[in-house]
């Protein structure tokens, strides 16, 4: 019986001629049936895959056999095969649209301008040493840390990961640029780029977790740092370290604890909204507020769409 896996890896190095890469990627993803999104750019590779782990493993063995992806740090988690409804490979101006291409400059070593980069041991390690002086900073959207963050992290009110620009240039976390920040992510790629961003901006001691969250969990369980569930951007939404997990979100109907979360029953819309399993049902047939003034009455979908980032 075939096992499914899913992969996540990003990778930081300039590109001479990104459609090229796309193209080959494209037909290498195909050649082993994967499903997903791979974004290129100038600056670099990032993509989440699903497929068989046999086929995984050619797919990402290929990838490293060129050269600007040699080294990238492919984190691995387990897969239903139906995780992703479609491929995806699309050349953009930015790996993670910050909305500010040419604020990332790279080079064969990577992001030129980052933070320090933290292992797990060494996460842990600065925090018992330094205490509440360190500053856990989300790279996420509010809505992912909802359901699951770091102890006493700093959570930007962001939508999207462009408003982040926007969020830093407002003096809102001038008040921790003489501390030790740690920003984090899912798998990386949002921090590396944020904490080239605060780096930028004055921010005098910027780290960034490597590997990310995804890291962080497979490494500690439900010991360590991290509270709650981890946002994914697939058909599973969220994906626990440990069996002992709490939930963190709250349902918007009763306020019961929950890690789900459920597109609005209009079909046109892509609200997400936090429900328990006893309230799902109640949600998928039902508009949001703002669907129901606009179009009241519209036909409900009966399943759940892929969330987008």
């Amino acid at each position: 019986m075939a096992v499914n896996k899913i992969v996540l890896f990003y990778g930081f190095a300039p590109l001479a001629d990104p459609e090229a890469v796309r193209l080959w990627q494209r037909a290498l993803a195909e050649r082993w049936e994967l499903t997903g999104r791979v974004i290129v750019a100038a600056h670099g590779i990032n993509a989440t895959l699903g497929g068989t782990v046999e086929n995984l493993k050619q797919y990402v063995r290929t990838t490293r056999s060129y050269a600007p992806f040699a080294g990238v740090d492919v984190k691995w988690s387990d897969g239903t095969g139906r995780d992703f409804p479609r491929l995806s490979v699309k050349v953009r101006p930015e790996l993670v649209s910050f909305g500010d291409p040419g604020a990332v400059r790279v080079d064969d070593g990577g992001v030129v301008g980052g933070g320090a980069r933290l292992t797990p041991d060494e996460l842990d390690a600065l925090v018992a040493e330094r205490g509440d002086d360190v500053v856990l900073f989300d790279g996420r959207n509010a809505f992912e840390a909802a359901i699951g963050r770091f102890r006493g992290a700093v959570v930007p009110d962001v939508a999207t990961t462009r408003d982040f620009v926007a969020e830093l240039d407002s003096g809102r976390y001038d008040d921790l640029k003489s501390r030790p920040v740690v920003t984090y992510c899912t798998g990386g790629v949002r921090c590396e780029v944020l904490s080239s961003l605060m780096v930028e901006r004055g921010f005098s001691e910027v780290y960034q977790l490597d590997g990310g969250i995804v890291r962080y969990g497979e490494q500690r369980g439900d010991a360590g740092l991290w509270d709650g569930s981890l946002y994914v951007f697939d058909e599973r939404r969220h994906v626990e370290f440990g069996d002992a997990t709490v939930p963190l979100g709250r349902c918007a109907t009763c306020a019961a604890p929950t890690a789900l979360y459920e597109n609005c029953g209009d079909p046109s819309c892509s609200t997400l909204t936090l429900c328990c399993d006893d309230c799902v049902g109640a949600h998928r047939a039902a508009q949001c507020e703002a669907c129901s003034a606009v179009r009241p009455g519209a036909e409900l979908r009966d399943t759940r769409s892929w969330a987008r980032v």
